[in-house]
């Protein structure tokens, strides 16, 4: 049985960071886990002792894996013409 090297992409502080890295990851198409020590889920403080939660991932797909999570200058993400005065499209007004 061949197994992949797994190799650690970033570590995060909460598991809620790292659950949304990791499907970011999986949207993408990149197999990704979490690794950490935190009994099992029932002691997520101890994870803080150590290195956090872990994203690992394979070796082959650290790069592009990499680029996924770069998060996107400032410039590129707020619209030039975005005005908070404008009220939200009806299909957002509920939720």
């Amino acid at each position: 049985m061949d197994h992949p090297n797994l190799v650690l992409l970033e570590a995060y502080a909460d598991r809620a960071e790292a659950e949304l890295a990791k499907t970011t990851l999986e949207a993408a198409g990149i197999p990704a886990m979490i690794q950490s020590d935190s009994l099992g889920g029932m002691r997520d403080h101890l994870a803080w002792s150590g290195e956090g939660f872990k994203i690992l991932v394979r070796a082959e797909d650290e790069s592009e894996a990499r680029e996924v999570l770069t998060p996107l200058p400032e410039s590129d993400q707020i619209p030039e013409d975005f005005s908070m005065d404008e009220p939200p499209p009806t299909w957002r007004r509920f939720t």
